[in-house]
C-alpha cells in the first residue's frame, strides 16, 4: 500500500459538499457508494492509528516515578502532523470519486429457508 501520509499532502482537510450523482453513478446506488467508503475509511483509520503508535513508542521514554512528567519534543511534533491529516472519511471519498478504491462482492449461495 503506498503512504498514505504523501499521498494526502495536498487534500483539503476540511469537510466539502460533493455531488450525490458522481457518488452514485459509480455503484449500483448511492448507499452502496457509501458503504464502500465507510469500509475503506475504518482501514484507513486503524491503520493510521497504528503508525502513530509506533512512532511515539519510538520516542516514548520510561520512568520509574509517576510524579516525574517529561515532555517529549518529538512526540509532540509528531502527534501535531497526525492531527494535521484530513479524516479518514475525506481521505477514503477522494480515493473513491478518483477511482482509486476496488471492491468486488463475495460471491455467496442463496439459501432457501
Amino acid at each position: 500500500m503506498s503512504d498514505i501520509k504523501t499521498k494526502v499532502q495536498g487534500l483539503d482537510p476540511n469537510v466539502s459538499a460533493r455531488d450525490i450523482t458522481d457518488m452514485s453513478n459509480r455503484a449500483t446506488n448511492i448507499y452502496e457508494g457509501l458503504a464502500v467508503i465507510t469500509k475503506r475509511a475504518k482501514q484507513l483509520s486503524v491503520e493510521l492509528k497504528r503508525e502513530l503508535h509506533q512512532k511515539l513508542e519510538e520516542f516514548a521514554v520510561s520512568s520509574d516515578t509517576i510524579e516525574e512528567v517529561n515532555e517529549n519534543k518529538e512526540q509532540i511534533e509528531i502527534s501535531k502532523f497526525y492531527e494535521r491529516l484530513p479524516n479518514p472519511a475525506i481521505i477514503a471519498l477522494e480515493e473513491y470519486l478518483n477511482d482509486e478504491i476496488y471492491h468486488r462482492y463475495n460471491d455467496r449461495k442463496k439459501r432457501n429457508f
